[in-house]
């Protein structure tokens, strides 16, 4: 005669197994969770905080960042490889946004300073649109990554030094400041109304879009997730006047024109009171020749140094000069770091490749004693 299992034991057992079932179930479903979390954080770029805390630090020589906003090449790569030869490595990186796709090789550039220095995640830029603005923000925050970048040059592939590397190097890091062009528009009607849900009217700025930053206002800028969305939406560009349209260009001149890269980050760091803390001026120079067509109004428009124009002469002019008056706040800002006189401008714009083997045929960027500068900081 078989014997039975009383039915009060079975139900203990078959509960304590599907119990134990479960729990392992359960620690196997806690690991793969746990395992696809570290996957997709160290997949993930660096947390903001914690790339200050990596920031704040680091011990060890502080680096100019150069971001070059280019349109495809650098086709003044032999000039500033003439430039960066002479410096220490530790001193500097470089960092390209260009058009996507497009890589700096032995094929595409005549110095070495720029293979693969180009980023991988650029973006489609066009004049007088945010995306411009978009890609500025794109070389900071890839330049945040490396805690020894300590200063941030935004240039353009036209840019040209006026000094050797030790002089701009020591003129950068001797100042606790940034160089930020910046000052009141009041001529102009680009600030929208219906910006100003994130921006009011008596933080808009104007000025040029070429800045210098120390690490603090690079983060400022890269971390800005407020007022830049405004500035997509509300802060565009109106259409340029086209001779095919006809009549219908009157109706497009009567939209909103605001070019973002004149005004954002001017109005970012108004917004954010940081105005006390910068130098309120570019240390790159650019020559503007006021000019009109029968179909445009009347504006500025930067001049283009050639070989015939870019001598000696011309670079002793920029490098002498020491003061910026600015009209529409009856303000002279005189050039100083740290209470100490110096040139304005460390950079120029825009130079042809004819003006740019004249500076270094004739030796017109050349050395330049920088004992003048204060000590530099960190």
């Amino acid at each position: 005669m078989t014997k039975r299992t009383p039915p009060q034991t079975l139900s203990k057992r078959h509960f304590f197994r599907l119990g134990w079932k479960l729990m392992v179930l359960f620690a196997v479903g806690l690991c793969v969770i746990g395992l696809l979390k570290l996957q997709s954080e160290l997949a993930a770029p660096p947390a903001r905080g914690s790339r200050r805390i990596r920031a704040d630090a680091f011990v060890g020589s502080p680096k100019v960042a150069f971001l070059f906003l280019a349109r495809r090449d650098l086709p003044l790569d032999f000039l500033w490889q003439a430039f960066f030869e002479n410096a220490d490595v530790a001193n500097f990186s470089i960092y390209i946004h260009s058009e996507p796709g497009f890589v700096f090789d032995e094929s595409t550039t005549r110095s070495a300073f720029f293979y693969n220095r180009q980023l991988r995640n650029s973006i489609k830029v066009g004049w007088g649109e945010s995306s411009m603005i978009g890609a500025e923000r794109l070389l900071l925050d890839a330049a945040l990554d490396d805690p020894a970048n300590r200063r941030f040059v935004l240039l353009s592939d036209s840019c040209v030094p006026l000094y050797n590397f030790s002089y701009i190097y020591n003129y950068l890091m001797a100042s606790p400041r940034s160089f930020v062009d910046s000052f009141l528009d009041k001529k102009e009607g680009r600030y929208n109304p219906k910006m100003s849900y994130a921006i009011r009217k008596k933080k808009w700025r104007k000025g040029s879009q070429w800045i210098t930053l120390i690490r603090r206002h690079a983060e400022v800028v890269a971390d800005d997730d407020v007022i830049f969305p405004a500035f997509k939406k509300f802060c565009k560009r109106r259409p340029p006047i086209d001779a095919s349209k006809g009549k219908q260009n009157s109706k497009l001149q009567k939209q909103h024109n605001c070019i973002p890269d004149e005004h954002y980050v001017q109005t970012l760091f108004a917004i954010n009171d940081l105005e006390g803390e910068l130098e309120r001026r570019t240390v790159t120079y650019t020559l503007w020749n006021e000019s009109a067509t029968k179909l445009e109004t009347k504006g500025w428009h930067p001049v283009t140094f050639n070989y015939a124009n870019a001598g000696p002469r011309q670079i002793k002019k920029i490098r002498d000069i020491n003061h910026v008056y600015y009209e529409t706040e009856f303000r002279t800002e005189w050039c100083r770091n740290n209470s100490t006189p110096v040139p304005c401008f460390l950079f120029a714009r825009k130079f042809s490749k004819g003006a740019a083997m004249r500076l270094l045929s004739e030796g017109a960027v050349g050395s330049f004693d920088a004992s003048a500068l204060l000590q530099t900081q960190t």
